[in-house]
């Protein structure tokens, strides 16, 4: 008995060396062929496709961020935004053909229109979250999870045979601009789409520059933002913010009857929270407004850009933005930790109810009290000169 154990035992470390000797031999000398024009065996391509299907369903989960509404139109325009300039060069469109160098692509992406399959929305949030490796198929831009679900959007719309051609080439037409390179593609979103974007008309040009190259750089967050801004070249970012700042931007929220209504509580609430300041913190209508904003003690006009005026802003983009400074997930420009205390004790109901009452104010900047000799210790940013608000390593 011990004989034959042992046996085995030798035959089995034997066998197992030659596999090692064999997996060692194939990656020494190069002997299985990586071409993706001699492509996989049939066994290979059912190990791997399995094995995908198997790990979504065991890691997708539920999402930290839940669903927010999905047959919202304006986040289904969003994702189909996106998706035209992020991901429809290997999966295509409804009514658009992959081109024949993505057709040579092994694994070959599938049209989107087989993509979208029968997953479910918390799959395929994992599926553009995580990405797929040795796919093609990229990891989402970004740490933050929740602007994904426009992605999810969209594609729940493809799944539902809601997008035909002629709805897709609607959701992602450009319309004339007349402003700078790249102004209307930006305004397709900043303009054409109804919730979830912020109005740029409002805020300062400094601000957006400042906001882009944040984007840029990794040290704000948003998978669909930073997409947008590594599109741009860094001299075309200047012009744009400058346009925007000052255009008039067609703007369909302003429509009657788009604002959503609120009862009268909330708005109170909404106003008494930003009015509300404490030791540490300032109130929301000192840098923010609405009317002038008095910042002294904080700047003066030296950080005029750095609070962003926020009346008549749009109220998803608010409620979203609240929330990842109260998570601690949102950065920007170098004021940014100061709004980290401020909102780090927000609940969801104060979060909504700021947000609610600045989006029903008028659209407005107001002006800023300046503080003694601000305005001569750093100019603002009227003239030629670097952007105060910019990292150093962005000028």
């Amino acid at each position: 008995m011990k004989q034959r154990t042992r046996t085995v035992l030798v035959t089995l470390a034997v066998l197992a060396g030659l596999g090692a000797a064999a997996g060692g031999a194939t990656i020494a000398f190069g002997l299985y062929n990586v071409s993706a024009r001699a492509g996989h065996l049939p066994p290979t391509y059912w190990a791997l496709h399995t094995t995908y299907r198997n790990a979504v369903d065991l890691y997708s989960g539920h999402p930290e961020t839940p669903a927010p509404d999905l047959d919202d139109p304006a986040l289904i325009e969003l994702g189909a935004r996106h998706f035209e300039t992020a991901c429809a060069m290997c999966h295509a469109v409804p009514g658009r053909d992959r081109t024949a160098t993505i057709l040579g692509m092994n694994p070959v992406p599938p049209h989107i229109t087989e993509a979208v399959g029968s997953w479910s929305p918390e799959e395929l949030h994992w599926i553009l979250y995580e990405g797929v490796k040795m796919s093609g198929m990229p990891q989402w831009p970004s740490q933050r999870g929740d602007d994904v679900w426009a992605g999810v959007a969209y594609l729940r719309a493809i799944q539902k045979g809601e997008v035909t051609p002629e709805r897709q080439a609607e959701l992602t037409a450009l319309a004339e601009s007349g402003g700078p390179e790249g102004a209307a593609w930006c305004a397709s979103c900043h303009g054409g789409v109804v919730r979830h974007v912020p109005r740029l008309d409002i805020f300062e040009a400094d601000y957006i520059e400042a906001a882009l190259f944040a984007y840029r750089e990794g040290r704000r967050e948003s998978g669909i933002m930073q997409h947008a801004a590594s599109e741009l070249a860094p001299d075309q970012l200047r012009a744009l913010a400058e346009w925007f700042a000052e255009a008039e931007v067609p703007l369909p929220r302003d429509e009657p009857g788009e604002a959503p209504a609120h009862d009268p509580e909330t708005l109170a609430l909404g106003e008494r929270l930003a009015r509300a300041g404490s030791d540490d913190v300032p109130t929301c209508t000192a840098c923010h407004g609405p009317g002038p904003r008095d910042l002294e003690g904080l700047g003066g006009e030296a950080l005029q850009g750095d609070f962003p005026p926020l009346a008549g802003q749009d109220e998803a983009y608010l409620v979203t933005q609240l929330r990842l400074w109260r998570d601690g997930v949102r950065g920007g420009t170098e004021a940014y930790n100061l709004m980290r205390v401020a909102a780090q004790d927000l609940e969801k109901a104060d979060i909504e109810a700021l947000a609610a009452w600045y989006a029903s104010l008028e659209p407005g900047r107001g002006g800023t009290v300046e503080a003694p000799d601000a305005a001569s210790a750093t100019g603002g940013h009227d003239g030629p000169g670097p952007n105060p608000l910019r990292q150093p390593a962005d000028h």
